[in-house]
């Protein structure tokens, strides 16, 4: 075993350094745009951010960092059972907090918590561990196909009462590509691919605004003031940005015309900002952090370590990807937010936690990079 880097991989920390710190300022620039508007605090939404988020964020992702492999296993059951208890807590009255018509964050009187966040880091790394004890044993449905359902289908069950469509779609492709990875006979795609058309097909039924999003998505046009105005707005933004940019600062949209400016629209922001030029980086900074992870995954020395580094790797780049084609219009809208960019202290913190074990698989592995 090679002697690994301070950082566990300096390209993949480097990777990781530009977008934690460029994301702050980019929603240090977004987040001025509240001052336009009634009950706007840019300032209180800033310092939690960088207090609940960032701070602890760097805190975690150094102290599992340097965690040795074995704690890390034996902490992956008690973590994905408490972040299953924290997510049942939502449903309690008096600490759950509702916005939007969803009840998806515990209220802690001066900061709300998003547990989804926890459950679907857990979710995956329990499901990790799983895959690898059952090494060898997932043709049989007993191992395979049915622990894949119990890990995964709890958490699921649990996001879409709140309702949390977007975590799940996440967590679901996440895992469906885990368990391909490891081994998973085609007999069992096919069952998931039933499940998850007859699932989906239910859910849009179930809830119109879902099937609103699909309509939204294929002619953005035809409610451009109510359920296409974050998508007009959004193109508008990007579309002002020209090639380099109005300048860091100087977005117009933010005031008062993009809704979640700090939120899901930030990537409009960064294009109005930066233009084609900040646009283009941002995706190929996220396609790094995608190749840097993924080839880390491929060289753990261990199952567990490869099936979670690639775990991590693709929940972080599936939502990033899936918030900039949102923005762009070339995907329907998920409210998902860019990682390590977008307001939310919970996903930052759980971001930067999610690198610092990729960087101790990284520390740990058998190739030299």
């Amino acid at each position: 075993m090679r002697r690994s880097s301070l950082s566990g991989d300096r390209l993949f920390a480097l990777i990781v350094g530009i977008l934690v710190f460029g994301g702050i300022a980019m929603f240090l620039s977004a987040s001025l745009g509240l001052l336009a508007r009634v009950n706007g605090s840019p300032w209180h939404i800033a310092l939690t951010q960088l207090a609940l988020g960032l701070i602890p964020g760097l805190i975690a992702l150094a102290t599992i960092r340097f965690m040795p492999p074995v704690w890390v296993q034996r902490l992956v059951l008690p973590f994905f059972i408490a972040s299953l208890l924290l997510t049942l807590a939502v449903f309690i009255p008096g600490v759950s907090h509702t916005a939007n018509g969803a009840t998806r964050w515990i209220d802690l009187g001066f900061v709300t918590v998003q547990p989804a966040e926890f459950l679907k880091v857990g979710t995956i790394l329990m499901l990790s561990a799983y895959l690898a004890s059952m090494k060898g044993k997932l043709k049989d449905p007993r191992y395979g196909l049915l622990g894949f359902g119990v890990i995964v289908g709890i958490p699921a069950l649990l996001l879409l009462l709140q309702p949390n469509t977007s975590t799940v779609l996440i967590i679901g492709a996440t895992s469906v590509a885990l368990y391909f990875i490891a081994g998973a006979p085609l007999r069992d795609f096919a069952i998931i691919f039933l499940i998850a058309i007859v699932g989906l097909s239910a859910l849009v039924a179930a809830r119109p605004y879902l099937m609103q999003r699909v309509q939204t998505f294929i002619n953005p046009s035809e409610n451009a003031l109510t359920s296409g105005y974050q998508i007009q707005q959004s193109l508008i933004a990007i579309g002002s940005g020209g090639f380099i940019g109005r300048g860091f600062g100087q977005s117009a949209q933010k005031f008062n015309y993009l809704p979640e400016p700090v939120g899901d629209s930030v990537f409009a922001v960064l294009g109005e900002e930066f233009g084609l030029v900040g646009t283009i980086f941002i995706v190929l900074l996220f396609t790094a952090f995608a190749a840097r992870g993924l080839m880390i995954a491929s060289e753990s020395a261990s199952a567990f370590g490869s099936l979670a580094a690639t775990g991590l790797t693709l929940i972080i780049t599936l939502s990033a990807f899936l918030n900039i084609g949102a923005m762009l219009g070339v995907l329907p809208l998920t409210g998902l937010p860019l990682p390590f960019v977008s307001h939310g202290g919970t996903a930052l913190l759980v971001a930067l936690a999610s690198v610092g074990l990729i960087l101790n698989i990284a520390a740990h592995r058998t190739k030299r990079a």
